[in-house]
């Protein structure tokens, strides 16, 4: 059967965060396959560099790597920069990387580590690489949320989880905020050439939250994990909302399975995801708009 997506993304850059393995990697191996110009980032160099390699290698396209721990503010600053060095153009941001803590940890800037990789990491991110999008003829934020997002809440009063600290409840509030942050950005692009959406990758089979997990993933993930999707599965719906020209002018959007789906009843809260934006953007230290 013919390819019909080969060389759909001829001349377009993207940048898919957290590409050094699972879901990222798969998501910039289809696009480099479509014929994206890429960059590859992680938090390993070795890891990926290899995988830039990797992937430049099964597809012949042009794919850079740079390594950055999205849990520094410094870091994602010195990524962003890098980008904008190397990349006159940027079509499109995939914000994959994220993770799950079952315990808190505590990144360089004083912040919990999952609400500042899973959130702030793609806010201050995407603010920095905004102004680059814009001059995209179709620029795209694709964010990589997930069906957790459903049971979050927003706790405005310890959002550090400072006085009451749950792994699950961390990571659920981290995606609902992925997705609240989507909705307000729709919203201030709207009259812009740049469209933001989110969405849920399956549960997939990678090493997400190894490094600290919590009793549920000690005890059922080994039991599950045949059944789970694999990362190239995974990876299908950020692919196509970062690819697809059907999906041209959506906006504000919640992807689940390639389909767009209805989030949380919270995630429509524009009074949240304002008050979500204007907490970000002191914690990140940007001006507020």
């Amino acid at each position: 059967m013919r390819n019909t997506t080969a060389g759909i993304m001829a001349g377009r850059t993207v940048v898919v965060t957290g590409s050094s393995g699972g879901i990222g990697k798969a998501t910039a191996l289809r696009l480099a396959q479509m014929g994206a110009i890429m960059a590859v980032t992680g938090r390993n160099e070795t890891r990926t560099r290899q995988a830039a390699n990797e992937v430049r290698s099964a597809t012949g396209a042009v794919v850079r790597a740079f390594t950055a721990d999205l849990s520094s503010q410094a870091e994602v600053r010195k990524l962003a920069a890098a980008l904008l060095d190397t990349f006159p153009r940027i079509d499109v941001l995939v914000n994959n990387a994220g993770g799950y803590w079952n315990t808190r940890h505590i990144t360089s800037d004083g912040l919990e580590r999952t609400f500042a990789i899973n959130h702030l990491a793609p806010f201050l991110l995407t603010k920095l690489l905004l102004d680059r999008l814009k001059a995209s003829p179709e620029g795209r934020v694709v964010t990589v949320s997930s069906n957790a997002q459903r049971m979050g809440r927003i706790d405005f009063e310890d959002l550090q989880g400072e006085e009451d600290y749950s792994g699950a409840r961390a990571y659920n509030q981290s995606k609902l905020a992925n997705v609240l942050f989507t909705h307000e950005l729709a919203r201030k692009l709207a009259h812009s050439s740049v469209t933001a959406n989110a969405l849920h990758p399956g549960v997939v089979r990678t090493s997400f939250g190894a490094g600290d997990p919590g009793r549920a993933q000690r005890l059922f993930v080994p039991l599950a994990r045949p059944f789970m999707r694999t990362p190239d599965q995974g990876a299908a719906t950020s692919v196509l909302l970062a690819s697809s020209p059907d999906l041209k002018g959506v906006q504000g959007t919640f992807f689940s399975n390639g389909k767009p789906r209805r989030s949380s009843k919270l995630s429509y809260d524009a009074a949240i995801a304002a008050q979500l934006w204007q907490t970000s953007n002191a914690l990140v230290r940007l001006p507020g708009r």
